[in-house]
C-alpha cells in the first residue's frame, strides 16, 4: 500500500507517495539530556509546590461554585445579581491563579469573544489536552459534559457552575434532548452563557484539524470560531491516545518553567440557508476557517479512525499506517455498514475465485459493485504499487477486514490464508507471508522472515493457518519479538498500557446517528 494526499481545501486533487502529515493521534516525546537534567530537578523542587497550589485553588473554589449554585434553576436564568458577579469575579480569578501556578503565567488573547447573543456558540480547536480547560474557566462559558460528571467530589461542582449540558449514557434519547437543549439556550437572544464546543471530539497533536462533528452546527446559529495554540518549544502538553499517558502529561507539564497558551476569536461565521439545512457543510466550511488560521491542513480522519489506531489487537498498527487513509475512503463510499461483516464474507469468496489476478479501475469498481469515481479512484492508487494501473483485489479485502474488525487479528489472518493459500496443500509461501502482513498493517515494506522461519520449524518454506494460528496462540507477543524489532521506526513510541478511546470529558459526543450519516454523504 502506498500513501496519497487526500483533498485540499481547495479541492484540488494530487497523488503523491509521500503521507500529506502525520497521524495525528501519535505524539512522540524525545528529551535532549539537558532537558532530562532539568526535569529531574524540577521534580524535586518546583514541581510538587505547582501541585499542591493547583490542588489547593481547585478546594478553594469549591465553596464559592457551591454557593452559587444552591437553589438555583436548571431551566432558566436568574438576573446575575452583584452578588453573583462578585462570586464569578472570584472564580475566574482563582482559576487564573490556579493556571499561573501551572506555569502558564501570561495568556495570550487575540481577536474580541463574542457576546453571547452574537455567537451563541463557541467552536475550539484543535483540541489536544485538557489543558484546554482554560478557555472554559477564562469566559465561564457552558459545555457538554457526560452526566457523570458532576458526581464527581469538588469537581462536579465546579462543572454545575458554568450551566453544562449533561449527555446520559443511560438515556437513549440522551442526545436529542442534549440537541433540543443547545438549540433552546442559542436561541434564547443572549439569556444563556455561551456553550463551548470543541467539535473534533478526541484529542490530536495538533498537526492537523481532523473532522468535526456535526452537533454544535445543528442549531443553525451564528458561531465564532476560536483556535488555541501552545507555541513551546517542547510539547509536553498533547495528550493523544499513542504517546504519554494523562499523568505524565501533568508532570512534565508542571516541569517546565514556563508554559505558553494562545488563544485567538476569530470573525463570526454567520451560516448560509443551505449550512443551515446541512449541519456536516457548515462544519466542514468553519474547520477549513480554522484551518486557514492555523495555518495546518485539514484531513478527514476522525475519532473511529482513532479507534483503529488503538485496536487491542494482536498486532498494532504503526504510526504511519496507510489504514487511517484507506478507512477514510471506506467510509466515504459507505462500505462499513452494519452488514459489513457478510459483505466481508463475499469479497473473500470473489478474490478466492480470481486467484492473484490482477485488476484494472473499471474491473475494481465493478468489484466493488460501484461507478467509478474520484474516491474509489484514490482507493485504487492505494494499492496500485506498480503504478501499472492495476490491483491485486486480495489486499483490499486484507485491508478492508482489519478496518471493519481490527482487533481481530485470526479472523483477518484465516481470512487472507484463504485467498493465498495453494489448492494442493493450503500453504503460503514467505513472500505471501510477507504480502498479507504488510497490507494488514497499511506498510510499503515489512521484513518477515525469521517469523516466517520460527513458525516454519520443519523448514518446509510453507505455512498452513493451522500452525500460524498454533504459533500465535503459543506465542501471543510474537509481533513485539518478531516484527516490531525487526521493522524498527514503524511502530514509534507507544505507552505501557493503552486504554479503550473515548471521547474527551470537555465535549461528549451528542450528534444524533441521522447526522453522523449525513456527515458521511459529505465525505
Amino acid at each position: 500500500m502506498r500513501f496519497i494526499k487526500s483533498p485540499h481545501a481547495d479541492g484540488e486533487k494530487k497523488h503523491e507517495l509521500a503521507p500529506p502529515f502525520k497521524n495525528p493521534f501519535v505524539h512522540d516525546l524525545r528529551f535532549t539530556t539537558l532537558q532530562k537534567l532539568q526535569i529531574g530537578l524540577m521534580t524535586v523542587t518546583l514541581c510538587p509546590i505547582r501541585l499542591l497550589l493547583a490542588a489547593f485553588m481547585m478546594l478553594l473554589a469549591w465553596p464559592f461554585a457551591f454557593i452559587a449554585t444552591v437553589g438555583r434553576s436548571e431551566s432558566a436564568v436568574e438576573p446575575q445579581c452583584l452578588w453573583r458577579k462578585v462570586v464569578d469575579v472570584v472564580l475566574r480569578t482563582i482559576m487564573r491563579v490556579m493556571w499561573f501556578a501551572g506555569g502558564f503565567h501570561w495568556i495570550s488573547i487575540k481577536g474580541r469573544q463574542a457576546l453571547p447573543a452574537e455567537a451563541p456558540i463557541l467552536t475550539l480547536a484543535p483540541h489536544s489536552s485538557y489543558f484546554d480547560a482554560m478557555p472554559v474557566t477564562m469566559t465561564m462559558a457552558s459545555i457538554v459534559m457526560k452526566a457523570e460528571s458532576k458526581d464527581i467530589p469538588v469537581w462536579g461542582t465546579l462543572i454545575k457552575y458554568i450551566r453544562p449540558v449533561f449527555v446520559s449514557r443511560s438515556d437513549q434519547d440522551s442526545r436529542r434532548k442534549t440537541v433540543e437543549e443547545i438549540k433552546r439556550r442559542a436561541h434564547s437572544g443572549g439569556e444563556w452563557p455561551q456553550i463551548m464546543i470543541f467539535p473534533e471530539g478526541t484529542c490530536t497533536n495538533r498537526s492537523c484539524l481532523i473532522t468535526f462533528k456535526p452537533g454544535a452546527f445543528i442549531p443553525a446559529v451564528p458561531v465564532q470560531p476560536v483556535v488555541i495554540r501552545y507555541p513551546n518549544q517542547l510539547d509536553t502538553i498533547t495528550w493523544t491516545w499513542q504517546g504519554p499517558g494523562a499523568f505524565k502529561i501533568l508532570w512534565l507539564t508542571l516541569c517546565q518553567l514556563h508554559n505558553e497558551f494562545e488563544i485567538e476569536y476569530l470573525p463570526i461565521y454567520t451560516p448560509s440557508e443551505e449550512e443551515k439545512k446541512n449541519p456536516a457543510l457548515f462544519a466542514h466550511n468553519v474547520r477549513r476557517l480554522m484551518a486557514k488560521a492555523l495555518k495546518v491542513p485539514v484531513t478527514d480522519y476522525s475519532f473511529e479512525d482513532c479507534q483503529l489506531t488503538m485496536a487491542e489487537g494482536q498486532i498494532r498498527l504503526p504510526v504511519d499506517t496507510c489504514l487511517l487513509e484507506f478507512a477514510k475512503l471506506v467510509r466515504s463510499l459507505g462500505l462499513k455498514r452494519q452488514n459489513s461483516e457478510k459483505l466481508l464474507q463475499e469479497y473473500g469468496t470473489r478474490a478466492r475465485k480470481l486467484q492473484g489476478e490482477r485488476l484494472s479501475l473499471d474491473e475494481f469498481a465493478q468489484f466493488l459493485d460501484l461507478p467509478v469515481s474520484d474516491v474509489v479512484r484514490d482507493m485504487f492508487t492505494l494499492f496500485d504499487e506498480n503504478e501499472d494501473g492495476s490491483v491485486d483485489i486480495r489486499e483490499f479485502v486484507i485491508a478492508f477486514s482489519v478496518v471493519c474488525r481490527p482487533a481481530k487479528t485470526l479472523e483477518t489472518m484465516k481470512l487472507a490464508f484463504k485467498m493465498f493459500e495453494a489448492e494442493e496443500d493450503g500453504a503460503i509461501t514467505e513472500n505471501e507471508l510477507m504480502c498479507i502482513l504488510r497490507t494488514a498493517l497499511g506498510v510499503g515494506e515489512l521484513k518477515v522472515g525469521r517469523l516466517f522461519r520460527a513458525i516454519d520449524e520443519e523448514d518446509s518454506g510453507k505455512l498452513t493457518f493451522e500452525s500460524f494460528r498454533n504459533f500465535a496462540e503459543q506465542h501471543p507477543d510474537f509481533a513485539e519479538n518478531y516484527l516490531y524489532s525487526d521493522n524498527t521506526g514503524f511502530w514509534g513510541v507507544f505507552s505501557s498500557h493503552v486504554s479503550t478511546p473515548v471521547s474527551n470529558g470537555f465535549c461528549a459526543d451528542f450528534t444524533p446517528s441521522v447526522h453522523h450519516a449525513s456527515q458521511k454523504k459529505l465525505d
